[in-house]
């Protein structure tokens, strides 16, 4: 549960990172709306490959995909780094166009790790997914936190904002290679992992062998038996699975939707000027990142946890009236009112992930939860880029097109 955690982490440190550091690429390109854009950059690429991986997931080898998209991270985080070095913190076209780039190099590694590791874990138990989604969250948590910590001591710093951004993406690129050694190496020899893997190889899944074979299992000639058995259970293409689960893709789809048709930026763009000057971006985008970890671990709490499938449809459809709550609060509201209410945006976000997450894959063999994971994390994706596209609508008639 720890590495599944630290995957998690590692998968949005690089596209937190980019969100984190948004002051100070408002700093670097004030006129190219940066919060919106890099995030309109990101989502197409990583929706691209994702509807790729999950229409041939059963033909991907699920060790290479998820070490090439930690590769990918590394790169990505590691060149922006350069970037901003050769060009000594200076904005300009060229430059922008050289980030949006990488973002979407990250994009594409995103698509590879998150999709490779939720149909991965998917094969084992609800617990490992829950502390691989509650380290997505953390990510963003953690960059919130630390960011706070570096503007508060570069703040009187001659490019204060600038050195703050290159310890993130140095923090960011070493933890990326740990997540590179820990996959590589450590992950696939735990006893938990190889024995879900060899279950799932058992059951007709072709994604594990590589991954077996990495740590020489092998599965026994009386193991064929039991092939045999599995082999007369009914087997359900991606078709039947999405009739079958539709409700949980659209919830998926519809959180995410409502949630980044408002963060990133909204927040950074459409709140006005406050007391807090420049740290109430900063402080609004941590309120989410904590709320959203926090509400990841709510439904480890059986009781606490929605199981019904209607349940969780009515709560993610009451979800829609953040969207006047928002635009009631940014007119008429303080900043006291405005942090409330992102702290439910964060947490009306997270908890009902990691439910449908956890509840869709549990009763099906080791291919079909390798096929529903890959897309459900598409239905993720979808509604993402739905609502950065939503997000967009904030800005008719601000004057700022």
């Amino acid at each position: 549960m720890g590495m599944c955690w630290i995957f998690g982490l590692g998968t949005l440190l690089s596209w937190n990172i980019v969100s984190t550091i948004g002051d100070y690429l408002y700093e670097l390109f004030p006129d190219y709306h940066p919060a919106r854009v890099l995030t309109l950059v990101y989502l197409p690429f990583s929706l691209a490959t994702i509807a790729i991986f999950s229409y041939n997931e059963s033909r991907i080898d699920t060790r290479k995909r998820n070490i090439t998209g930690y590769v990918l991270f590394f790169i990505s985080n590691f060149s922006i780094a350069v970037l901003d070095l050769a060009t000594s913190g200076y904005g300009g076209m060229g430059k922008y166009v050289g980030v949006c780039f990488l973002v979407a190099v990250s994009g594409v590694a995103d698509a590879h790790v998150q999709g490779g590791m939720i149909g991965d874990l998917a094969l084992m138990c609800p617990e490992l997914i829950q502390s691989f989604l509650a380290g997505l969250a953390a990510s963003g948590a953690l960059t919130s936190i630390l960011r706070l910590i570096t503007k508060a001591a570069f703040e009187n710093i001659e490019h204060g904002l600038r050195k703050g951004a290159l310890v993130f993406l140095t923090i960011s690129t070493v933890f990326e290679f740990l997540c590179i050694l820990l996959y590589v190496f450590f992950f696939p020899n735990l006893p938990i992992v190889k024995y879900y893997r060899a279950k799932a190889a058992r059951e007709g899944s072709k994604t594990v062998v590589s991954d077996l074979n990495a740590v020489g299992v092998l599965l026994e000639s009386n193991q064929q038996s039991e092939n045999n058995v599995n082999n007369h259970q009914e087997r359900f293409n991606n078709k039947q699975l999405v009739s079958q689960n539709i409700d949980y893709l659209m919830d998926l789809f519809l959180v995410c939707g409502v949630t980044l048709s408002i963060f990133p930026g909204f927040l950074y763009e459409n709140t006005g000027s406050h007391k807090l000057g420049s740290w109430y971006p900063i402080v609004l985008v941590t309120t989410y990142n904590v709320s959203n970890l926090i509400s990841r671990y709510v439904p480890v709490i059986q009781c606490l946890k929605i199981e019904s499938r209607k349940g969780l449809v009515m709560f993610v459809l009451s979800r829609f009236l953040l969207v006047p709550a928002f635009y009631f609060t940014a007119r008429y509201g303080n900043e006291g009112w405005m942090i409330a209410l992102v702290f439910v945006l964060g947490s009306t976000t997270g908890y009902p992930t990691v439910c449908v997450m956890t509840s869709a894959p549990r009763k099906y063999n080791g291919p079909e939860k390798n096929a529903l994971g890959n897309l459900l994390v598409l239905s993720l994706q979808s509604g993402i880029l739905f609502g950065v596209a939503l997000d967009w609508l904030w800005m008719i008639g601000n004057g700022r097109f």
